[in-house]
């Protein structure tokens, strides 16, 4: 059964909100676990439909976990081989991650093609390329990768050919056990590959370079996990909840962040007239105004996130011209426009990724649906800034995406609710 959030918007919103932990981090760390060779255990786990996915999976090859109060607890010493659940594989893209530790941990894999949100062409080539270099062959049969190492996996040097944050992850999941030293050249440099690379580096990975373009990483035959490892803070929830903040708030406090993490769009916000107030690990949001233009192109990290285009386009309405994002990352990622323009903004999609923002200062409620995690965020800002009663269907892949949002908003004096269909 989908749900939908109800939002009474006009409402400003005041207070502060605290950041949970990285979503694209805890994707990746949970099939990452299954290397382990003990009890594995994480905190600060965002509440998201995600993790449940994820741990519907890992209990179809016996490894049990539990969740509670934001840690998660994993159990794969008794393993097996099994073919995964294709309705929870598709349910999300980062279960592709278990080809990379399923190959590491076994020097073989079976996977659905994987799920997750519809935002453009997505292709894997660069994963199976740096799976074949280790020495795996690689099957499709209809839906399914089938990918075996019969020789086993030996370090080898591997250059992506564009800057892929999965193939980066999948490719260290797979090496982090092969026989040698692999060398991944022109690697992505997200925190999240950093936050990855320390977990299994504290288990006794040798893994040097994470948050560079050239990763060195000696196999090793054993992980073993002696500490909870804590997950970082979720740079795209802070960016959203900045976002909201500057469009509607009267005074927002936005805690347990890593400014370094938001650098580049830290710096459009002020571009754009929001005079925000940073500091170690939160940022104070104060009542903004008017609104500048400016102009948005979307790059790798440490560039202007990709998902934090869609949630500042709200805020962008207010300002007293056009502004101009370039989508250079999934061109296709427009989902939202026509949504947001149910709501009375001018949005409207020039070219392949060319995105324009006229100012419209005053939105309406209205019904609209969410067609991916960032394009519902989009509309929860936007709801939250409209004059009226905004619907908003298939909120489950907001839910994907953003821990305790009805919660957090509600705290920040939003009038926001969740309602099954």
């Amino acid at each position: 059964m989908m749900k939908k959030l109800i939002i009474h918007g006009g409402r400003r919103l005041s207070g502060e909100v605290s950041i949970g932990g990285a979503k694209n981090s805890t994707v990746a760390l949970i099939p990452a676990s299954i290397l382990a060779d003990t009890v594995v255990k994480f905190d600060s786990v965002p509440d998201i439909l995600d993790v449940y996915n994820l741990q519907i999976i890992m209990e179809s090859m016996d490894v049990h976990s539990t969740f509670e109060h934001g840690v998660l607890t994993i159990d794969p010493t008794q393993i097996k081989e099994a073919k995964l659940p294709s309705t929870a594989i598709k349910s999300l893209r980062a279960s592709y991650y278990f080809m990379g530790s399923l190959l590491g941990k076994f020097g073989q894999a079976e996977v659905t093609f994987p799920g997750g949100d519809n935002i453009g062409p997505r292709p894997i080539d660069q994963h199976i390329k740096g799976f074949e270099a280790l020495g795996a062959e690689v099957e499709y049969d209809d839906d399914t990768v089938k990918i075996n190492a019969p020789h086993g996996l030996h370090g080898a040097r591997i250059y992506l050919d564009m800057v892929s944050v999965g193939a980066t992850i999948n490719i260290i999941l797979a090496a982090v056990r092969a026989a040698g030293v692999t060398i991944l050249e022109n690697a992505a440099k997200e925190p999240e590959i950093i936050d990855l690379a320390t977990f299994l580096n504290n288990m006794g990975a040798q893994i040097r370079g994470a948050g560079t373009d050239t990763i060195r990483i000696v196999g090793v035959q054993h992980l073993e996990s002696h500490n909870t490892h804590t997950i970082i803070p979720d740079r795209i929830e802070a960016g959203t909840y900045l976002a909201m903040a500057a469009a509607q708030g009267d005074g927002v406090l936005v805690k347990n962040i890593i400014p370094e993490h938001l650098d580049a769009y830290i710096a459009k916000m002020v571009e754009s007239g929001v005079d925000l107030d940073v500091r170690e690990d939160s940022i104070f949001v104060p009542k903004t105004t008017q609104f500048k233009t400016i102009k948005v192109k979307t790059t790798p990290f440490p560039g202007f996130a990709t998902d934090l285009q869609q949630p500042i386009t709200p805020m962008l309405a207010l300002a007293d011209r056009e502004s101009v994002i370039t989508e250079e990352i999934y061109p296709e990622r427009t989902r939202h426009i026509p949504e947001l323009n149910k709501l009375g903004m001018d949005v409207e999609s020039l070219s392949h990724g060319l995105i324009a923002i006229r100012p419209s200062h005053e939105l309406h409620g209205g019904v609209v649906s969410a067609a991916e995690i960032r394009a519902g965020a989009a509309l929860v800002i936007a709801g939250l800034m409209a004059d009226g009663v905004t619907t908003i269907n298939n909120a489950d892949h907001i839910l994907r995406g953003y821990d305790h949002i009805i919660q957090k908003i509600t705290n920040l004096n939003g009038d926001i609710q969740i309602v099954d269909e």
